[in-house]
């Protein structure tokens, strides 16, 4: 996908902000002086069996977008794939429900959507939010000596494909589920407390790829600290196991020449590394005197979060993973 938006004309209107030239977690778009717009869509396939909590996370995952820009959530319309047939009617209502009530709790208003015959079912949301346009934060701004913040754990993918095979313990699904169904919200209000530098939410990418887009977009590099990241209970049993979904292999192809690992990584950790996150964590990139005051205020507002890694000055490899 990098390589096709890469041939499209970049947006010329003075208005944009922040378009997908940075591959950034949402569009902004300048009202008036004091309004932007921040637009975002996401959607997928069920990752948990449950169809209510399939919807709940579904939210939480396209409401994430939106936190990382620093932004409100305000209206959303929900996207839909759904099979043509009779049964399973009730499927559809009780994920809807679930995505309805995660939208609520937002403080974001349904206002429609779009439906489609699909044998696969699908579901998410586009998302629209508010925020200051001098105050969105992007991905663009780690600074060299910033420090970087992780405020969930990994291994959603992980667990989810070791559920699809069965594999799965209830404690670990529950602890993912939670995780999943919590929205950034909390994080991204702290956040605006701080002079936070560079901001984006952890998801398919794993927290290597989009680890990647922060540095890309800020014209540094990154090093990273494998022992810090805090992984979900039994993620780390399953990756030696080698429950890694298709998304996880195509992370570490992508980032193959430009993330390195000391030899001291375990294999499983890296691949934890790699692992496509829904409705993941958000990265903060701040100045070092902050870091401490931040990790402090997020766990004050019972946030996992966890200082992971250093900004440097820009160099090869691109990240480095000690």
């Amino acid at each position: 996908m990098d390589s096709i938006l890469a041939k499209l004309p970049k947006p010329t209107d003075p208005n944009v902000l922040i378009g997908y030239d940075t591959a950034d977690d949402a569009g902004v778009y300048q009202l008036t002086p004091d309004v932007a717009l921040v637009q975002t869509v996401d959607f997928f396939t069920p990752i948990v069996d449950d169809p209510y909590t399939f919807g709940q996370i579904a939210a939480a995952n396209a409401l994430s977008d939106v936190y990382a820009m620093g932004a409100r959530p305000i209206s959303a319309l929900s996207i839909v794939g759904f099979p043509n047939k009779p049964d399973g009617i009730d499927v559809l209502e009780k994920i809807l429900q679930g995505g309805h009530a995660k939208m609520q709790e937002a403080g974001c208003a349904v206002i429609g959507g779009h439906s489609i015959g699909d044998e696969e079912i699908k579901f998410g949301y586009a998302v629209t939010g508010l925020v200051n346009p001098q105050r969105v934060l992007s991905n663009a701004g780690a600074r060299p000596g910033d420090r970087l913040v992780l405020t969930k754990r990994l291994g959603t993918g992980i667990i989810a494909t070791a559920l699809k095979q069965e594999r799965a313990s209830e404690a670990a699904l529950a602890a993912a589920v939670e995780s999943m169904v919590t929205l950034n919200r909390a994080a991204s209000e702290v956040a605006l407390e701080f002079s936070v530098h560079a901001l984006t939410d952890i998801t398919g990418f794993g927290v290597l790829g989009h680890a990647r887009e922060v540095a890309v977009a800020s014209g540094v590099s990154l090093v990273l600290e494998a022992a810090r990241v805090e992984l979900l209970p039994e993620a780390l049993d399953y990756a030696r196991q080698g429950f890694l979904p298709g998304g996880l292999k195509r992370n570490a192809e992508f980032l193959s020449g430009c993330v390195e690992f000391v030899a001291s990584v375990p294999e499983e950790v890296r691949n934890l590394m790699y692992d496509p996150q829904t409705s993941g964590g958000l990265l903060l990139s701040i100045g070092a005197a902050d870091a401490a005051p931040l990790l402090e205020a997020l766990r004050a507002r019972d946030i996992i979060a966890q200082e992971i890694g250093a900004v440097i000055e820009k160099t090869k490899p691109l990240i480095q993973v000690q």
